[in-house]
């Protein structure tokens, strides 16, 4: 490490310069922009600090190079993409890091701040990823672009004794203090910061608005594919007692602090595996591909996203909210079912997950024409995405906010063209990251078409104009004419146009998942 100067360095120099709280760190400059990498807004959970709540990282001397991504938290392997991301990853303890894109670290420029969180069942993930490259929202943008890491699985979710509920989340709200205490540096203004994230990241976005500890974080909030799964604390401490069971341990802190961080993921990989003899405790979270999910603890999160936003807890934070047509085709793609699904799983799906003991009629009445797979698609992508996505954005309403909703239509041309707009599809086409990660799946690494490039090039314009103004270019949602942005090769405004799911679950609220004793 070399001294440098405390100010930024000027703009065009070849390594731009910048202080945060903690020391000064060195970037580079790509493609006009001025890129940090790996920047730590936390210490390493690591040692003392295992299933603790983050800790303000320490001062350091000199100038820090942030060139590289940190470590990913330690996880699973994942799905397909997530994998080989991890496998040319870099390695150590230092896992929470945030990266920054900056189209001029000018401490005068203000621009508008959009802090990314990451899906993954909550059980993966990496801001490193390449399909998180950011660069092409902040050039577009004109806006600073911060995506973060935070403790996944075991170390961020499961509900041990001796350690805080929710540790991911609680990541979340030390990176968002480092942004609001640093990002003037980097050209950004803490009084207009947005969180944007999809699936688990969304799911942690609606968590943010219902968090004390966030409160005054941040500004506006965009959540993709909202998933609808939370767990009361019973439930939460059933799973983390047998996810303990897997490894021969009790689902306390000290306990699980015995087995490296690295090494302890195979056990919630065990018990993924063999969920389903918990049915009849855990109920429908044995049917999802994650043991965890959000706890609602009565601390760190008092209560699920939905009553806190129509109790007004987030009234003043300005909102996007929405989902993709075929969400749960993916997953039926990745089950090798796509095709295959039987009359008596479709039945099973709409008794087990509709809404009401009738659910079954109800939606085979509401889609006469629909053949089992799509009833089964329909009743999984309603139950764990459409509807808690947009419930949110009614709760927003209730609680005197506003709230802006979309649904994406356009269907991924990989395989076919069979997959639709399934979940995940918003991600390469938010960050134009065509051949990445799960944009290789979804696109088949053809080059993108004008069409597709349009439509990026409109999510981008989007989000980032939301991010600036608070208005993404369509009006906001309401209980009359309930209108949504339709994302299309042919973009438009029309009533939502999951009418007859919506009426099906008129009414319906989304607990905190309780443990059936």
């Amino acid at each position: 490490m070399t001294t440098a100067d405390s100010r930024a360095s000027a703009p065009g120099s070849a390594e731009p310069v910048v202080p945060t709280a903690a020391g000064t760190v060195r970037g580079r400059r790509e493609g006009g922009l001025a890129v940090f990498r790996g920047v730590p807004f936390a210490e390493p959970p690591v040692g003392d600090a295992r299933f603790a709540a983050p800790r303000p990282v320490r001062a350091w001397d000199g100038t820090r190079d942030a060139f590289a991504f940190g470590p990913p938290p330690p996880q699973e392997a994942g799905i397909q993409g997530r994998a080989a991301a991890l496998l040319d990853a870099p390695t150590g303890d230092d896992w929470l890091t945030v990266n920054v894109w900056t189209p001029d670290p000018d401490p005068v420029a203000r621009r508008p701040v959009m802090v990314w969180i990451y899906g993954g069942a909550y059980k993966l993930g990496h801001s490193g990823s390449p399909g998180y490259d950011a660069r092409r929202i902040a050039r577009d943008g004109d806006v600073v672009v911060v995506t973060l890491n935070y403790r996944v699985g075991i170390e961020g979710f499961a509900r041990v004794d001796g350690a805080p509920a929710n540790r991911g989340l609680l990541d979340q709200v030390a990176a968002l203090e480092w942004v609001r205490e640093n990002i003037t540096a980097f050209g950004g203004d803490p009084g207009r910061v947005t969180v944007f994230g999809e699936s688990a990241g969304a799911g942690s976005v609606a968590s943010l608005l219902a968090m004390p500890s966030a409160s005054g974080l941040f500004r506006r909030a965009i959540a993709q594919s909202v998933p609808g799964t939370y767990f009361s604390d019973e439930l939460a401490k059933d799973i983390a007692g047998a996810i303990a069971a897997e490894a021969g341990l009790r689902p306390t802190a000290a306990d699980l602090s015995t087995v490296d961080p690295r090494q302890l993921p195979a056990a919630g990989e065990a018990l993924a595996a063999t969920m389903r003899q918990y049915e009849d405790r855990w109920g429908s979270v044995v049917h999802t591909l994650t043991p965890f999910s959000p706890v609602v603890d009565g601390e760190v999160l008092p209560t699920t996203p939905w009553q806190a936003l129509a109790a007004g807890t987030a009234r003043d934070v300005e909102l996007i909210v929405g989902h993709n047509r075929e969400e749960f085709r993916l997953f039926v793609l990745l089950a090798g079912q796509l095709g295959k699904i039987t009359d008596g799983e479709a039945r099973a799906a709409l008794r087990r997950f509709g809404p009401g003991p009738d659910a079954e009629q109800a939606y085979r009445t509401g889609f006469p024409d629909a053949s089992p797979g799509e009833l089964y698609e329909r009743v999984m992508s309603d139950w764990l995405f459409h509807m808690p996505s947009l419930h949110l954005a009614e709760a927003q309403l209730t609680g005197g906010g506003r709230a802006h909703v979309y649904e994406l239509t356009w269907p991924a041309p990989g395989n076919g063209g069979v997959l639709g707009a399934c979940h995940g599809l918003d991600i390469p086409l938010l960050f134009g990251t065509f051949d990445a990660d799960l944009g290789s799946l979804l696109f088949a690494g053809a080059e993108p078409s004008p069409e597709a490039k349009a439509l990026s090039s409109r999510f981008r314009a989007s989000w980032t104009a939301f991010a600036r103004t608070g208005d993404p270019g369509w009006p906001t949602y309401d209980t009359e004419r309930r209108l949504v942005q339709v994302l299309d090769a042919d973009p438009e405004v029309i009533p939502y146009p999951e009418e007859t799911s919506r009426r099906l679950w008129e009414g319906h609220t989304f607990p905190a998942l309780p443990l059936i004793q």
